[in-house]
């Protein structure tokens, strides 16, 4: 598991872990067979008790306050609240495919959430040869004609440069190969940069930089995305046929999540109060659904928020971006090449 003792909002990692595990691992396989798992559908999908999760998992505690749900040990502290798809994993926010629902008075999560969210942020050890790779590769965002967000004080396409260079400085002092889909202001389209990370043959990671903007002035904080798994059809208004294709990028679920997490988490700890926690989400943007390396895609601020913009134009805190980026990869690499002999709620 990625979270460590004492401060849960350092150990972004070890949340997210329990649906299909069946599929995915033999210790999860043997609990079905054994009925451990409490499992029921709710409107077409399968959905997985929260006692199941505690017992699985060796939470030590469960209790409920109204529709909010906790359960505890001495690493992990996971929240759920009944009807919504967002879920607080040692203070760090996840958004699930699915709400979390309640029958007979019991509570429940999506099997889908289990096996592809919390299951690879509990046991990052349990996905297979994730740590071998020592090659990484940045795609900052947009560039040439196309500058993304901008504002008074620069454009996206420059911030997002400029902090891909220093990622990749950092990296390489520390042995990593580093493969940029730019290395100038020029225009690069979607399809060319999957086509860029495709070209490495090598196991390597992708993660793509951006900033974030909106029509109004409020919105604010940072957000890290990875591909929606195979055959979700988004719950409510999000919903969109293409969300139940296959992608390449769904090969690499668990990682792509895994990464994710330890992303999110680094950069929380980095930024502290000057941001706010949007969450771990889905999505099916084109640099995810085509790359065949584990890839993430990172939102580290909004150009259009007043104060934030500022931030984002601060020398410290892209400082702090850029060490979050390297802080995650190390620790990325680290849970995920554990002997998977140590799997299991730790």
């Amino acid at each position: 598991m990625l979270f460590s003792a004492p401060c849960k909002q350092l150990s972004t990692w070890a949340m997210v872990a329990l649906c299909w595990l069946a599929v995915f691992s033999p210790l999860a396989s043997r609990a079905e067979k054994e009925g451990a798992w409490d499992i029921t559908k709710i409107e077409g999908q399968e959905y997985v008790s929260a006692e199941s999760v505690k017992n699985f998992y060796n939470f030590t505690k469960i209790s409920r306050s109204g529709g909010a749900v906790t359960l505890e040990n001495s690493k992990v502290e996971m929240k759920l609240n009944v009807g919504s798809q967002e879920c607080l994993m040692n203070n760090v926010k996840f958004v699930f495919c699915y709400p979390v629902e309640e029958q007979g008075g019991k509570v429940f999560v999506s099997r889908v959430d289990l096996a592809k969210l919390i299951d690879p942020v509990l046991r990052p050890n349990f996905i297979g040869n994730a740590g071998d790779f020592r090659t990484v590769i940045l795609d900052p965002g947009h560039g040439g004609k196309d500058q993304g967000a901008t504002n008074a004080l620069g454009t996206e396409a420059n911030y997002n440069f400029k902090l891909a260079l220093s990622v990749k400085k950092l990296l390489e002092a520390k042995g990593f190969k580093v493969v940029m889909t730019r290395t100038s202001d020029v225009y690069i389209s979607l399809q060319e940069r999957v086509d860029l990370a495709n070209a490495v043959k090598e196991n390597a990671i992708f993660i793509s930089l951006h900033l974030n903007t909106t029509n109004g002035s409020s919105a604010h904080g940072i957000e890290t995305f990875t591909l929606s798994p195979t055959g979700i059809a988004h719950y409510g208004s999000n919903y969109k046929p293409s969300d139940s294709q296959d992608r390449l990028g769904n090969e690499h679920d668990s990682a792509n999540i895994a990464l994710a997490t330890a992303l999110h988490g680094s950069m929380l700890r980095r930024l502290g109060k000057n941001t706010f926690d949007r969450g771990i989400k889905r999505a099916r943007f084109s640099v995810l659904s085509g790359v065949t390396h584990p890839a993430i895609l990172f939102e580290g601020g909004f150009m259009s928020h007043p104060y934030e913009s500022r931030l984002i134009d601060n020398p410290a805190y892209q400082t702090a971006l850029a060490n979050g980026v390297v802080d995650a990869i190390t620790k990325y690499r680290f849970a995920v090449g554990r002997n998977t002999q140590q799997a299991g709620a730790q």
